[in-house]
């Protein structure tokens, strides 16, 4: 084992465990912050201390025991996802003490990860941070669920929802750059509406102000939209419906205004102007675009290095609040990407 010189290896370190499983808004009691003794590392592994971790929306249903694309978390263990953090030490060929490295085992300090499950971090190219969003899975769920899911082309007007979080900011500036006749974005206050503005969306709204359907006409103009990357369902996919051109596409990325709710949602209530319209609408999950990756990462490190991209962070220091991180994320308490520094 390679570890540096001088350099201790921890034996304890600490996790957020799922102690008990939400109804409805998860409260602080459904998390635990628990010590733990690090795992020996075995041929092939790596250990890892964090330096950022990710808090993203679809966490929310694994907290459900039930039977979804994801396995539910396991009570009384360490919560999963999204990680970017440093080789401490290593029994890998693949990688080296000192190397920056992806993998998926967040909510913890310090992880042991198989080698073969980790991806560089190139710090050269962006902060370690833009790893677990422009330049991760958050900037591939933005660039396929636009370009392959929707089908996007030069000219269409688009509509993003929740358009100031991760995904949303990253989806609309996207949009403009390969040549969106006009991007519109809905926000909850006037702060992410005026950043959005600033980031280079044509319109933005506040979904709070007014019905959306009618703020959404309005922005759209009569030329309506030509796609719709939802990221947050209810009434904001059934006002997209309404003002969608004939042959429109949606790409159904998520739907955080009802992952908290214990009662099923009314709306879209407009279902069936999809036959007239002749639309297209498709959920799709970011694991099942990875063979977009190595295009995307190309794209995204130009457009980051040129300034046509640009994103926001919302830092929350400390494991032990990354549960009120996660639960303020899901109330839109996150400008951009949501992390927790360790």
């Amino acid at each position: 084992m390679s570890a540096g010189a001088a350099t201790a290896l921890p034996v304890i370190t600490r996790e957020i465990q799922l102690a008990s499983r939400p109804s409805g808004r998860p409260v602080p009691e459904n998390f635990r912050l628990a010590e733990t003794a690090v795992p020996a590392l075995k041929e092939g592994q790596v250990l890892v201390r964090n330096l950022f971790i990710s808090v993203d929306p679809y966490m929310r249903g694994r907290m459900n025991d039930a039977k979804s694309y994801s396995a539910p978390f396991a009570l009384d263990e360490a919560l999963d996802g999204g990680a970017v953090g440093e080789v401490i030490a290593s029994r890998s060929d693949q990688r080296k003490v000192g190397d920056v490295v992806v993998h998926q085992l967040g909510w913890r300090e310090h992880a042991v990860v198989d080698a073969e499950r980790t991806t560089p971090a190139d710090t050269t190219l962006a902060p370690a941070s833009a790893f677990l969003g422009a330049l991760g899975m958050t900037g591939l769920t933005a660039y396929a669920g636009l370009l392959k899911v929707a089908e996007f082309k030069p000219g269409d007007a688009v509509f993003v929802s929740g358009a100031a979080g991760a995904v949303g900011s990253l989806a609309g500036q996207i949009a403009k750059a390969m040549g969106a006749s006009k991007v519109i974005g809905s926000a909850g206050t006037p702060e992410k509406v005026a950043r959005l503005l600033e980031l280079g969306f044509d319109a933005a709204f506040n979904y709070r102000d007014a019905p959306v359907l009618d703020q959404l006409k309005a922005a759209a103009g009569s030329n309506g939209i030509d796609v719709y990357f939802d990221n947050v369902g209810g009434d904001q996919l059934e006002a997209a419906l309404s003002v969608l051109n004939v042959a429109g596409r949606v790409a159904m990325c998520g739907a955080i205004a009802q992952y908290n709710s214990t009662e099923p949602p009314a709306a879209p209530r407009n279902l069936a102007v999809a036959i007239g319209k002749q639309l297209t609408l498709r959920g799709f999950l970011v694991g099942g675009q990875r063979q977009h990756a190595a295009e995307f990462a190309g794209r995204m490190a130009g457009w980051l290095a040129d300034g046509t991209v640009r994103y926001d962070e919302t830092i929350v220091d400390g494991l032990e609040n990354a549960p009120q991180a996660f639960m303020d994320m899901l109330d839109g308490g996150n400008t951009g990407k949501m992390l927790v520094r360790l």
